[in-house]
Protein backbone atom coordinates (compact mmCIF):
# COMPACT_ATOMS: atom_id res chain seq x y z
CA UNK A 1 0.00 0.00 0.00
CA UNK A 2 1.79 3.30 -1.11
CA UNK A 3 0.61 6.00 0.47
CA UNK A 4 0.62 9.71 -1.00
CA UNK A 5 1.83 12.28 1.67
CA UNK A 6 2.70 15.53 -0.95
CA UNK A 7 -1.24 16.22 -0.09
CA UNK A 8 -3.01 16.97 2.61
CA UNK A 9 -6.18 14.42 3.46
CA UNK A 10 -9.07 16.35 5.93
CA UNK A 11 -11.07 14.12 8.82
CA UNK A 12 -13.89 15.41 9.85
CA UNK A 13 -14.64 14.54 13.55
CA UNK A 14 -11.48 14.38 14.36
CA UNK A 15 -10.95 14.17 18.25
CA UNK A 16 -13.79 11.33 18.09
CA UNK A 17 -12.73 7.97 19.23
CA UNK A 18 -12.46 6.31 15.84
CA UNK A 19 -11.27 9.23 14.55
CA UNK A 20 -8.40 9.84 17.54
CA UNK A 21 -6.56 6.42 15.85
CA UNK A 22 -6.82 7.16 12.66
CA UNK A 23 -4.90 10.72 12.52
CA UNK A 24 -2.39 8.78 14.62
CA UNK A 25 -2.17 6.95 11.83
CA UNK A 26 -1.69 9.36 9.43
CA UNK A 27 0.50 11.24 11.40
CA UNK A 28 2.77 8.63 11.90
CA UNK A 29 2.70 7.93 7.34
CA UNK A 30 3.47 11.39 7.32
CA UNK A 31 1.02 13.08 6.04
CA UNK A 32 -0.58 16.64 6.34
CA UNK A 33 -4.29 16.08 8.56
CA UNK A 34 -6.89 18.81 8.07
CA UNK A 35 -8.57 17.80 11.62
CA UNK A 36 -12.44 19.66 10.83
CA UNK A 37 -13.77 20.45 14.31
CA UNK A 38 -16.04 22.21 15.86
CA UNK A 39 -14.02 24.18 18.50
CA UNK A 40 -10.46 24.81 17.18
CA UNK A 41 -9.73 26.68 19.84
CA UNK A 42 -10.69 24.64 21.93
CA UNK A 43 -7.09 23.29 23.64
CA UNK A 44 -8.06 20.90 26.13
CA UNK A 45 -10.17 18.68 23.40
CA UNK A 46 -7.31 18.82 20.73
CA UNK A 47 -4.91 18.15 23.01
CA UNK A 48 -3.96 14.18 23.00
CA UNK A 49 -3.98 15.60 18.79
CA UNK A 50 -1.49 17.90 19.04
CA UNK A 51 0.76 15.39 21.25
CA UNK A 52 0.91 12.78 18.16
CA UNK A 53 1.62 15.52 15.78
CA UNK A 54 4.74 16.39 17.72
CA UNK A 55 6.53 12.54 17.53
CA UNK A 56 4.84 12.32 14.29
CA UNK A 57 6.46 13.01 10.76
CA UNK A 58 3.20 14.34 9.69
CA UNK A 59 1.65 17.83 11.21
CA UNK A 60 -2.06 18.50 11.94
CA UNK A 61 -4.13 21.79 10.65
CA UNK A 62 -7.38 22.54 13.00
CA UNK A 63 -10.66 24.16 11.26
CA UNK A 64 -13.53 24.43 12.65
CA UNK A 65 -16.82 23.35 11.16
CA UNK A 66 -20.15 22.24 11.70
CA UNK A 67 -22.27 19.21 10.56
CA UNK A 68 -25.20 21.30 10.21
CA UNK A 69 -23.96 24.50 8.82
CA UNK A 70 -23.86 24.14 4.54
CA UNK A 71 -20.09 25.11 3.64
CA UNK A 72 -18.26 24.61 6.94
CA UNK A 73 -16.26 21.91 5.79
CA UNK A 74 -14.63 23.93 2.17
CA UNK A 75 -11.85 25.54 4.19
CA UNK A 76 -10.82 22.41 5.68
CA UNK A 77 -11.29 20.46 2.47
CA UNK A 78 -9.38 22.65 0.37
CA UNK A 79 -6.41 20.84 -1.75
CA UNK A 80 -6.94 17.53 0.22
CA UNK A 81 -7.01 14.51 -1.59
CA UNK A 82 -8.84 11.84 0.78
CA UNK A 83 -11.99 13.16 2.71
CA UNK A 84 -12.28 10.94 5.70
CA UNK A 85 -16.07 11.79 7.19
CA UNK A 86 -16.04 9.97 10.44
CA UNK A 87 -18.34 12.13 12.41
CA UNK A 88 -21.43 11.50 13.60
CA UNK A 89 -23.32 10.57 17.10
CA UNK A 90 -22.63 7.27 18.73
CA UNK A 91 -25.53 7.30 21.57
CA UNK A 92 -28.26 5.35 22.22
CA UNK A 93 -30.44 7.24 24.61
CA UNK A 94 -31.78 10.59 23.11
CA UNK A 95 -34.75 12.85 23.50
CA UNK A 96 -35.20 13.19 20.16
CA UNK A 97 -33.91 10.68 17.80
CA UNK A 98 -34.71 12.92 14.57
CA UNK A 99 -32.82 16.12 16.05
CA UNK A 100 -30.09 14.24 18.40
CA UNK A 101 -29.33 11.55 15.87
CA UNK A 102 -30.50 11.63 12.22
CA UNK A 103 -30.41 14.92 11.16
CA UNK A 104 -26.68 14.91 12.27
CA UNK A 105 -25.94 11.99 10.29
CA UNK A 106 -28.19 12.31 7.03
CA UNK A 107 -28.09 16.00 6.51
CA UNK A 108 -24.19 16.32 8.12
CA UNK A 109 -23.37 13.98 5.33
CA UNK A 110 -24.58 15.60 2.73
CA UNK A 111 -22.90 18.60 4.01
CA UNK A 112 -19.39 17.51 3.74
CA UNK A 113 -20.02 15.43 0.05
CA UNK A 114 -21.72 18.41 -1.14
CA UNK A 115 -18.28 20.20 -0.53
CA UNK A 116 -16.45 17.32 -1.90
CA UNK A 117 -18.47 17.66 -5.03
CA UNK A 118 -17.44 21.37 -4.65
CA UNK A 119 -13.51 20.70 -4.38
CA UNK A 120 -11.77 19.32 -7.12
CA UNK A 121 -8.53 17.78 -5.21
CA UNK A 122 -10.55 15.46 -3.98
CA UNK A 123 -10.46 11.95 -5.82
CA UNK A 124 -11.64 9.83 -2.97
CA UNK A 125 -13.72 9.80 0.59
CA UNK A 126 -13.83 6.74 3.03
CA UNK A 127 -17.36 7.63 5.11
CA UNK A 128 -17.37 6.27 8.31
CA UNK A 129 -20.60 3.94 8.30
CA UNK A 130 -21.39 1.08 10.79
CA UNK A 131 -22.86 -2.53 10.21
CA UNK A 132 -25.63 -0.60 12.12
CA UNK A 133 -26.56 0.36 7.88
CA UNK A 134 -26.70 -3.81 7.21
CA UNK A 135 -28.78 -4.94 10.16
CA UNK A 136 -31.17 -3.33 12.62
CA UNK A 137 -32.04 -6.37 14.66
CA UNK A 138 -30.82 -9.66 15.46
CA UNK A 139 -33.87 -11.41 14.10
CA UNK A 140 -32.80 -10.15 10.84
CA UNK A 141 -30.16 -12.86 10.53
CA UNK A 142 -33.02 -15.11 9.94
CA UNK A 143 -33.94 -13.28 6.59
CA UNK A 144 -30.08 -13.44 4.96
CA UNK A 145 -29.28 -15.36 2.19
CA UNK A 146 -27.34 -17.45 4.11
CA UNK A 147 -27.75 -16.83 7.44
CA UNK A 148 -24.71 -14.17 7.86
CA UNK A 149 -24.78 -10.60 7.01
CA UNK A 150 -23.23 -9.04 4.31
CA UNK A 151 -21.76 -6.04 2.55
CA UNK A 152 -24.75 -6.71 0.12
CA UNK A 153 -27.73 -6.36 2.63
CA UNK A 154 -29.34 -2.93 3.85
CA UNK A 155 -30.92 -2.44 7.28
CA UNK A 156 -34.53 -2.65 6.81
CA UNK A 157 -35.86 -3.36 10.45
CA UNK A 158 -34.93 0.09 11.93
CA UNK A 159 -36.83 3.38 11.85
CA UNK A 160 -36.91 6.63 13.56
CA UNK A 161 -39.03 4.73 16.82
CA UNK A 162 -37.42 1.44 17.04
CA UNK A 163 -33.12 1.58 16.53
CA UNK A 164 -33.07 4.69 15.87
CA UNK A 165 -29.40 5.20 15.76
CA UNK A 166 -29.26 2.44 13.48
CA UNK A 167 -31.65 3.96 11.41
CA UNK A 168 -29.47 7.50 11.27
CA UNK A 169 -26.79 5.01 9.87
CA UNK A 170 -28.64 3.61 7.51
CA UNK A 171 -30.04 6.94 6.25
CA UNK A 172 -26.86 8.60 6.09
CA UNK A 173 -25.28 5.99 4.32
CA UNK A 174 -27.50 5.75 1.61
CA UNK A 175 -27.15 9.52 1.32
CA UNK A 176 -23.45 9.31 0.83
CA UNK A 177 -24.17 6.90 -2.05
CA UNK A 178 -27.44 8.73 -3.68
CA UNK A 179 -24.64 12.05 -4.04
CA UNK A 180 -21.51 9.76 -4.87
CA UNK A 181 -23.69 7.86 -7.67
CA UNK A 182 -24.40 11.28 -9.18
CA UNK A 183 -21.09 11.77 -9.85
CA UNK A 184 -17.69 10.09 -11.59
CA UNK A 185 -14.95 12.12 -10.26
CA UNK A 186 -14.26 10.79 -7.01
CA UNK A 187 -14.43 7.41 -5.51
CA UNK A 188 -16.80 6.39 -2.12
CA UNK A 189 -15.91 3.79 -0.19
CA UNK A 190 -17.54 2.72 3.11
CA UNK A 191 -16.33 1.60 6.37
CA UNK A 192 -18.72 -0.59 8.09
CA UNK A 193 -17.62 -1.46 11.68
CA UNK A 194 -19.41 -3.31 14.27
CA UNK A 195 -18.96 -2.59 18.00
CA UNK A 196 -15.86 -0.81 18.28
CA UNK A 197 -14.08 -1.30 21.31
CA UNK A 198 -10.38 -0.68 22.66
CA UNK A 199 -8.72 2.02 24.44
CA UNK A 200 -9.01 5.67 22.86
CA UNK A 201 -6.31 7.85 22.17
CA UNK A 202 -8.34 10.48 24.58
CA UNK A 203 -8.47 8.51 28.20
CA UNK A 204 -11.39 10.93 28.67
CA UNK A 205 -13.26 10.50 25.33
CA UNK A 206 -16.87 9.47 25.76
CA UNK A 207 -18.82 7.21 23.39
CA UNK A 208 -21.27 4.40 23.79
CA UNK A 209 -18.54 1.86 23.58
CA UNK A 210 -17.19 3.15 26.95
CA UNK A 211 -20.37 3.08 28.92
CA UNK A 212 -20.85 -0.56 27.72
CA UNK A 213 -17.66 -1.65 29.53
CA UNK A 214 -17.64 0.44 31.81
CA UNK A 215 -21.14 -1.21 33.03
CA UNK A 216 -19.34 -4.87 32.64
CA UNK A 217 -16.97 -3.70 35.24
CA UNK A 218 -19.19 -0.94 37.74
CA UNK A 219 -21.10 -3.48 39.01
CA UNK A 220 -23.99 -2.58 37.26
CA UNK A 221 -24.58 -5.95 35.27
CA UNK A 222 -22.78 -7.78 38.51
CA UNK A 223 -26.17 -10.17 38.67
CA UNK A 224 -25.74 -11.21 35.55
CA UNK A 225 -26.32 -9.75 31.58
CA UNK A 226 -28.09 -10.67 28.93
CA UNK A 227 -27.32 -12.82 25.84
CA UNK A 228 -26.97 -10.36 23.05
CA UNK A 229 -24.83 -11.24 20.19
CA UNK A 230 -23.29 -8.61 17.54
CA UNK A 231 -19.80 -8.34 16.52
CA UNK A 232 -17.01 -6.47 17.83
CA UNK A 233 -13.90 -4.98 16.40
CA UNK A 234 -11.04 -2.80 17.86
CA UNK A 235 -10.72 0.71 17.56
CA UNK A 236 -7.26 0.69 15.98
CA UNK A 237 -7.98 -2.12 13.41
CA UNK A 238 -11.15 -0.06 12.69
CA UNK A 239 -8.50 3.22 12.19
CA UNK A 240 -6.42 1.08 10.02
CA UNK A 241 -9.49 0.07 8.00
CA UNK A 242 -10.01 3.63 7.33
CA UNK A 243 -6.50 4.18 5.71
CA UNK A 244 -6.39 0.97 3.63
CA UNK A 245 -9.86 2.27 2.49
CA UNK A 246 -7.87 5.42 0.87
CA UNK A 247 -4.76 4.41 -0.37
CA UNK A 248 -5.14 0.51 -1.63
CA UNK A 249 -6.16 0.91 -5.35
CA UNK A 250 -9.11 -1.56 -5.34
CA UNK A 251 -10.85 -0.36 -2.73
CA UNK A 252 -14.54 0.19 -3.30
CA UNK A 253 -17.93 -0.29 -2.71
CA UNK A 254 -18.70 -1.09 1.32
CA UNK A 255 -16.47 -2.97 3.72
CA UNK A 256 -17.43 -5.01 6.83
CA UNK A 257 -14.98 -4.30 9.52
CA UNK A 258 -15.56 -6.75 12.19
CA UNK A 259 -12.77 -9.11 13.85
CA UNK A 260 -15.42 -11.52 16.24
CA UNK A 261 -19.11 -12.71 15.93
CA UNK A 262 -19.55 -12.37 20.15
CA UNK A 263 -21.45 -11.13 22.18
CA UNK A 264 -21.77 -9.41 26.06
CA UNK A 265 -20.81 -12.38 28.22
CA UNK A 266 -18.30 -13.57 26.20
CA UNK A 267 -16.72 -9.88 26.31
CA UNK A 268 -17.01 -10.14 29.69
CA UNK A 269 -15.46 -13.15 30.15
CA UNK A 270 -12.61 -12.57 28.71
CA UNK A 271 -11.96 -9.65 31.55
CA UNK A 272 -11.88 -12.65 34.25
CA UNK A 273 -8.55 -13.88 34.38
CA UNK A 274 -7.21 -10.52 34.97
CA UNK A 275 -9.88 -8.42 36.46
CA UNK A 276 -12.49 -11.03 37.91
CA UNK A 277 -11.35 -11.49 41.54
CA UNK A 278 -11.54 -7.61 42.24
CA UNK A 279 -14.46 -5.80 39.72
CA UNK A 280 -17.38 -7.28 39.81
CA UNK A 281 -17.92 -8.38 36.05
CA UNK A 282 -20.77 -10.69 35.23
CA UNK A 283 -20.45 -14.54 35.00
CA UNK A 284 -23.87 -15.67 34.08
CA UNK A 285 -26.56 -14.15 31.27
CA UNK A 286 -29.58 -13.14 32.40
CA UNK A 287 -32.62 -15.12 31.27
CA UNK A 288 -34.36 -13.99 28.66
CA UNK A 289 -37.88 -14.00 30.84
CA UNK A 290 -36.35 -11.85 33.51
CA UNK A 291 -34.99 -9.40 31.03
CA UNK A 292 -38.02 -9.09 29.33
CA UNK A 293 -39.72 -7.83 32.71
CA UNK A 294 -37.29 -6.20 34.25
CA UNK A 295 -34.95 -4.39 31.34
CA UNK A 296 -37.47 -1.67 30.45
CA UNK A 297 -38.37 -0.79 33.86
CA UNK A 298 -34.33 -0.49 34.87
CA UNK A 299 -32.89 0.65 31.28
CA UNK A 300 -33.37 3.48 29.40
CA UNK A 301 -34.26 2.55 25.78
CA UNK A 302 -34.54 -1.00 26.67
CA UNK A 303 -37.69 -1.91 25.18
CA UNK A 304 -39.49 -5.02 24.83
CA UNK A 305 -39.45 -4.81 20.82
CA UNK A 306 -35.73 -4.87 20.97
CA UNK A 307 -35.32 -7.65 23.88
CA UNK A 308 -37.35 -10.18 21.88
CA UNK A 309 -35.45 -9.24 18.54
CA UNK A 310 -32.08 -9.56 19.99
CA UNK A 311 -31.71 -11.18 23.30
CA UNK A 312 -30.89 -14.71 22.64
CA UNK A 313 -29.99 -14.40 19.47
CA UNK A 314 -26.79 -14.61 17.70
CA UNK A 315 -25.11 -12.19 15.18
CA UNK A 316 -22.80 -13.37 12.90
CA UNK A 317 -21.10 -11.39 9.47
CA UNK A 318 -18.93 -12.17 6.64
CA UNK A 319 -15.69 -9.90 6.76
CA UNK A 320 -14.36 -11.51 3.80
CA UNK A 321 -14.19 -8.66 1.58
CA UNK A 322 -12.13 -6.23 4.24
CA UNK A 323 -9.41 -9.20 4.50
CA UNK A 324 -9.08 -10.04 1.04
CA UNK A 325 -9.09 -6.66 -0.49
CA UNK A 326 -7.83 -4.48 2.42
CA UNK A 327 -5.63 -6.80 3.88
CA UNK A 328 -7.03 -6.79 7.27
CA UNK A 329 -5.92 -8.74 10.22
CA UNK A 330 -8.12 -8.50 13.48
CA UNK A 331 -6.67 -8.23 16.83
CA UNK A 332 -7.76 -10.64 19.18
CA UNK A 333 -10.88 -9.67 21.41
CA UNK A 334 -9.10 -10.56 24.71
CA UNK A 335 -6.59 -7.93 24.11
CA UNK A 336 -8.85 -5.41 23.37
CA UNK A 337 -10.86 -5.60 26.23
CA UNK A 338 -8.26 -6.03 28.27
CA UNK A 339 -6.76 -3.22 27.25
CA UNK A 340 -9.93 -1.08 27.10
CA UNK A 341 -10.34 -1.90 30.88
CA UNK A 342 -7.19 -1.19 31.87
CA UNK A 343 -7.59 2.52 30.37
CA UNK A 344 -10.96 2.81 32.06
CA UNK A 345 -9.15 1.82 35.95
CA UNK A 346 -6.01 4.23 34.95
CA UNK A 347 -8.36 7.34 33.96
CA UNK A 348 -10.66 6.63 37.22
CA UNK A 349 -13.70 5.88 35.64
CA UNK A 350 -13.64 2.19 37.30
CA UNK A 351 -13.21 1.48 40.78
CA UNK A 352 -11.96 -1.93 42.73
CA UNK A 353 -14.85 -3.41 44.86
CA UNK A 354 -14.80 -3.06 48.57
CA UNK A 355 -16.43 -5.90 50.10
Amino acid sequence: MDIDTTRPVMVTGATGYVAGWLVKRLLDAGLTVHAAVRDPDNAEKRGHLDAMAEDAPGSIRYFGADLLTPGSYKEAMAGCSIVFHTASPFTIAVKDPQKDLIEPAQLGTRNVLESVNDTPSVERVVLTSSCAAIYGDNADLADTPNGVFTEEIWNSSSSVDHQAYSYSKLLAEKEAWKIADAQSRWRLVTVNPSLVIGPGTNAKATSESFNIVKQIGDGTMRMGIPDIGFGAVDVRDVAEAHVRAAFVPEAEGRFIVSGHNTGFLEMARTLLDRYGDAYPIPRRKLPKWLVWLVGPLTTKGLTREFISRNVDLPWRADNRRSRDILGMTYRPLEESMNDFFAQLIDSGRLKKRTA
